[in-house]
């Protein structure tokens, strides 16, 4: 359970009152992370996060959805089962190391056919998409500095009804600290004051997972 402020104890209540409550491929997916994969299993969203984010994905029969940061595909597993009809996802990541165990999981739910890989630096990639206005939702969960590259990249893209969920905004309670100034943490405040501050989005942050900032575009100007 990745939360921040909620104790173990709370946790696994609402684990245990999610509707279904298991989830065996997502569980099988965590553990095998963890075995193959050790501490590194701690980048993957949580299944209270996921379901929310399936949910989501859901609720607004969004059908084009990007992610910027993969790993072992939970993320990716979660969005693709909230899609419908032709609905496609479409990752990037850096690294390819891990997409054995992601396709295991995907093969395993169904939803192989819904994601698309696309290997190499996700900036480069989003570029390289439609600058028309396509993209219903996005996930960013990647290297925190390359946050507002990221999203520059997927803003113009976004369609009338689309949103972009951001990942980590809350860096396990190290955001608030004044002892914590390594690069990652830094990279984060920036970015979230940055979000704060532009006239051209609404934004909200949600306590779910390690954090996690909505954005959708708005009509106004950003800030210079």
């Amino acid at each position: 359970m990745r939360s921040i402020g909620i104790s173990e104890e709370l946790g696994e209540y609402i684990q245990a009152h999610a509707n279904p409550q298991g989830d065996e491929v997502a569980e099988r997916l965590a553990a095998t992370t963890r075995e193959r994969f050790g501490a590194l299993a701690g980048m993957n969203i949580g299944l209270d996060q996921g379901r929310f984010m399936s949910m989501l994905v859901s609720l607004m029969d969004a059908r084009t959805l990007v992610e910027v940061g993969t790993f072992t595909g939970m993320s990716a597993l979660w969005l693709a089962r909230g899609l419908s009809g032709t609905g496609r996802l479409i990752c990037f990541d850096i690294s390819d190391e891990y997409l054995p165990t992601a396709r295991e999981a995907w093969t395993a739910a169904g939803v192989e056919d819904r994601i698309e890989f696309r290997l190499g630096p996700a900036a480069e990639g989003l570029a390289a998409l439609p600058l028309e206005p396509h993209i219903d939702l996005a996930f960013i969960d990647a290297d925190k500095p390359g946050y507002p590259t990221y999203l520059e990249a997927l803003l113009p893209r976004l369609s009338a009804r689309g949103v972009i969920l951001v990942d980590n905004v809350l860096w396990s309670g190290r955001i608030v600290d004044p002892d914590s100034d390594d690069a990652n943490t830094v990279a984060l405040r920036s970015f979230n004051d940055a979000v704060a501050a532009r006239t051209d989005c609404e934004a909200v942050m949600l306590s779910i997972g390690d954090g996690l900032t909505f954005i959708r575009r708005t009509s106004a100007t950003a800030p210079s």
